[in-house]
């Protein structure tokens, strides 16, 4: 089965959240922590609105990662650091943000449910919920835009490292972080080269990795960003 997950929060986190390329946190601690840690990339997501009261739209969860700069408004304003238990998500659907209040989706249930925060939800009721938009199906989307999936992308970019004879590994480890893939010269090398891919989610903490990576190793550092014409590498 699907897991379907509830994320639960004022309008002006979620309108900084979609701003900002789609990006939900949790705290570091108690249950929430939990919560996070079990979260895998295809886990599904409604979007639930408080003071609204209903959800507004749903996702699938891409990848988690932990930072420590503010983003949401609280956040900013204390200049402290509340939710740092972070994941990307793509929106399968979102109704406009002006017709939240009048076409949003009611569910008693999911209210009561909604009173603990971020948890798993039931998938039939999940289901339910998004079909009140006139959805039938709601299978998870492999592409964004027209792009090709981010890990269709790394995986690629493992394999055009291996055809030129790099040691290339994907999601490698860089001081509590994961680098989408690296290409070394020889084994238990550092990365002569370092890659970034950006189909969605925060650009800065991706260029962060990169410019670690290319602090404590000198890695030739590259991110490739999605364009309308088309993925391409940039060189930074």
């Amino acid at each position: 089965m699907t897991r379907w997950w509830l994320a639960v929060g004022p309008k002006e986190n979620w309108d900084t959240s979609f701003s900002l390329g789609n990006i939900w946190g949790l705290k570091d601690s108690g249950r929430p922590s939990v919560m996070w840690s079990s979260l895998t990339a295809e886990d599904r997501l409604l979007f639930y609105v408080t003071k609204i009261g209903d959800v507004v739209g749903f996702g699938t969860i891409r990848r988690k990662f932990r930072q420590d700069r503010p983003l949401w408004p609280d956040e900013v304003q204390t200049n402290a650091v509340r939710w740092p238990l972070r994941f990307e998500f793509d929106i399968d659907y979102l109704l406009p943000s002006d017709k939240w209040e009048e076409s949003k989706i009611s569910s008693q249930d999911l209210s009561l449910l909604a009173r603990g925060g971020f948890q798993i939800v039931a998938e039939p009721m999940a289901i339910e919920v998004v079909r009140g938009f006139g959805i039938t199906d709601v299978g998870p989307r492999s592409t964004r835009t027209g792009l090709t999936t981010h890990d269709e992308l790394v995986e690629a970019l493992v394999e055009a490292g291996r055809i030129q004879r790099y040691v290339a590994e994907k999601e490698y480890k860089i001081d509590g972080e994961r680098l989408d893939a690296v290409w070394n010269r020889v084994e238990r090398s550092v990365p002569t080269f370092a890659f970034e891919v950006q189909v969605s989610g925060d650009l800065y903490h991706a260029i962060g990795k990169l410019k670690h990576a290319y602090d404590i190793w000198n890695s030739r550092i590259s991110w490739l960003p999605p364009i309308a014409s088309g993925p391409r590498y940039k060189h930074c």
